[in-house]
C-alpha cells in the first residue's frame, strides 16, 4: 500500500467514527482529560502541517496562522497553544472551519505525496499516521465519556465496538522462572518506548487466563469493598473518599438495579459476563488485593501474553511508566512525544476494542495515571 493510500484510509478512518456526532457533540469538553472532538480533528491536521508540510514542501500555503496556537497539544519546542482546560471554550473556528482545515491540508499532502518523500521525512509521516491512529482512539473514549454524562445518555450508534466483551473461561497458565527477553525486535513501525530490548529475570508466576467480569467485580463491591480501607493504596483511598467513587465509570445504581451505560445509548442491565471496564488502576489493584493476587508486571504480561488471547481491553499492570535501557530522547519537538511523560504513570498493555488493528503488539506500551478510568481497560490476576 503507498503511502498516500495509507495517509486517505488513516484520515477518512478518523471522520468515520465522528459522523454520528451531532454539531453539538464536537465542541464538549465535560473534564479536563477528555477533549472536544472538533479538537481531535484539528489536532492530527496539525500534526501533518506543522510537522511535514512546512519544513518540506515549498509550496504549502498555511491554512491559518493561529491554529498553532489553537491545536498544539503539549510540544513546547513549537511555541505557546490554548491550555488544556480550555479546549471546550474554543467555539470558534467551528466545525465546518476544522473540516475545511483538514480539506486543505489533505489536498496540499496529495500534491507532496506524487513524488517518494527521503526516508527522514518517510518516518516523520508515519510517525504522524500513528499519532492519528493514537487519536482515533482517545476520541472514542472521549465521545463516550461526553455523552454517558449528558442526562439523557444518548445514543451514538447502534453498531458500536462493545459488542464482544464476555470473558473466557477462567483458568491459569503458569510460567516458570527465568531470564526473558522484553522488548521491540522487528522491522515494522513501532513508538521509542518500546525500543531497547533487553533481558530480564522473572520469578515463576500464574497468570489469569480470562480477564476480570463483571459479576466477579461485583462481589468485591457488595463485601464493601468500596468502604474498606485495607485493600486501597494511601493515595487511592484518599481518591476514592474525595471523589465519592462507589463504582466502575458508567456504573449506575437504579431501583436496585446496576445498570451500565453502552455507546448503543442508554443505561441498560450490566452484563455480568462482560469483562469489567472503566476502572482506574486504584480500583484495580484493590480488587486484586481483595481476590489475595495481585496485577501483573508489564514484563510478565509480555511474556504470558505470547499464550493468551487478549485485545478486548487495556490491562492495568503494576509497572511504573519508565525509559528501556538505552532510551534516548529524539532530537526537536518530536523527542517530546514519549519520555517527557515517563514520570507518575502506571503501564497498561494489550488492546482494546477502540484500538486500531495495527497497534495491537504484545510490546506496545500505553500508560496512564493511576486515577484515570476513561479509557476502555480491564484487569488480569496473577498469583
Amino acid at each position: 500500500m503507498s503511502l498516500l493510500t495509507q495517509y486517505l484510509k488513516v484520515r477518512k478512518h478518523t471522520e468515520k467514527i465522528c459522523e454520528p456526532l451531532q454539531i453539538e457533540d464536537y465542541v464538549v469538553q465535560p473534564v479536563v482529560d477528555v477533549s472536544p472532538p472538533k479538537w481531535h480533528l484539528g489536532h492530527s491536521t496539525w500534526f501533518f502541517e506543522t510537522f511535514v508540510l512546512k519544513p518540506n514542501f515549498t509550496a504549502y500555503q498555511e491554512f491559518d496562522p493561529n491554529y498553532n496556537y489553537v491545536f498544539n497539544s503539549y510540544y513546547e519546542t513549537v511555541g505557546a497553544r490554548v491550555i488544556r482546560t480550555d479546549r471546550g471554550n474554543l467555539s470558534r473556528p467551528t466545525v465546518a472551519d476544522v473540516y475545511k482545515y483538514r480539506a486543505h491540508v489533505d489536498e496540499a499532502m496529495e500534491s507532496f505525496l506524487c513524488r517518494e518523500p527521503s526516508a527522514e521525512v518517510e518516518e516523520l509521516l508515519v510517525l504522524g499516521l500513528n499519532h492519528e491512529q493514537q487519536h482515533q482512539e482517545l476520541l472514542r473514549y472521549d465521545i463516550k465519556y461526553i455523552l454517558g454524562h449528558n442526562p439523557l445518555f444518548p445514543a451514538y450508534a447502534e453498531e458500536h465496538i462493545e459488542h464482544d466483551l464476555k470473558v473466557d473461561l477462567q483458568n491459569w497458565l503458569k510460567i516458570e522462572a527465568g531470564i526473558y527477553e522484553i522488548g521491540y525486535d522487528g522491522n515494522e513501525f513501532c513508538f521509542d518506548n518500546e525500543l531497547g530490548k533487553h533481558k530480564v529475570y522473572l520469578q515463576g508466576f500464574e497468570i489469569a487466563t480470562a480477564l476480570v467480569s463483571n459479576a466477579e467485580y461485583l462481589e468485591f463491591i457488595n463485601d464493601s469493598g468500596y468502604r474498606d480501607f485495607k485493600h486501597w493504596h494511601a493515595e487511592a483511598w484518599d481518591w476514592v473518599n474525595s471523589n465519592k467513587i462507589t463504582a466502575p465509570l458508567y456504573w449506575h445504581f437504579v431501583n436496585e438495579e446496576w445498570l451500565r451505560y453502552d455507546l448503543a445509548g442508554g443505561l441498560k442491565p450490566l452484563k455480568l459476563d462482560d469483562a469489567v471496564s472503566h476502572i482506574s488502576f486504584y480500583e484495580a489493584a484493590a480488587f486484586a488485593s481483595w481476590k489475595g493476587s495481585r496485577l501483573p508486571t508489564e514484563f510478565e504480561w509480555e511474556i504470558a501474553a505470547k499464550q493468551l488471547n487478549w485485545g478486548k481491553l487495556w490491562e492495568w499492570t503494576e509497572s511504573a511508566y519508565l525509559p528501556y535501557p538505552g532510551f534516548s530522547k529524539a532530537a526537536g519537538a518530536i523527542g517530546e512525544y514519549n519520555g517527557k511523560f515517563m514520570i507518575s504513570q502506571k503501564v497498561l498493555r494489550g488492546a482494546s476494542v477502540a484500538t486500531s488493528p495495527n497497534h495491537d503488539r504484545i510490546t506496545y506500551r500505553n500508560f496512564f495515571h493511576p486515577s484515570l478510568r476513561w479509557h476502555y481497560n480491564g484487569l488480569r490476576l496473577v498469583k
